[in-house]
């Protein structure tokens, strides 16, 4: 009979996925910042890392990066894709996993959606039916 994991379980995953995802990030972020990439389109770069998603077995980490600003993202993007060996390689050192998971690296567009919203709750329509009506006095 097969079993369904997911069923019922949180929108990012399970707390298993969740938690190594969390543990990634991290490992990842102090490999970033320490500057152990040594990568000429990498120097200069503040990259965050504000996600990491990992698949139900454990194998494949979905990484969401944005670099500073949100300046020269293809570039970056790139750049962390060629090191991809290298930073799978550190990570497994640094992550207590059976396998050391594969890494896909994406560009984290929820800062440009927030602003896109940000904008639209300041256009005038929307602050016209935000305002509080004079009429209820």
């Amino acid at each position: 009979m097969p079993r369904h994991h997911n069923k019922g379980s949180a929108p990012g995953g399970s707390q298993r996925q969740l938690r190594v995802g969390e543990t990634v990030r991290h490992a990842l972020a102090d490999i970033l910042s320490q500057g152990n990439v040594h990568d000429p389109d990498l120097e200069g770069h503040i990259i965050t890392v504000p996600e990491v998603r990992m698949s139900p077995d454990l194998k494949l980490a979905t990484i969401y990066v944005m670099p500073l600003g949100g300046r020269n993202t293809d570039i970056v993007l790139a750049a962390l894709d060629r090191n991809k060996k290298f930073l799978r390689g550190e990570i497994a050192h640094r992550v207590n996993l059976k396998f050391s998971p594969e890494l896909r690296f994406r560009v984290d567009e929820r800062f440009d959606e927030a602003e896109r919203i940000e904008k639209l709750l300041r256009t005038p329509a929307v602050q016209r039916d935000l305002a509080p009506d004079s009429d209820d006095k």
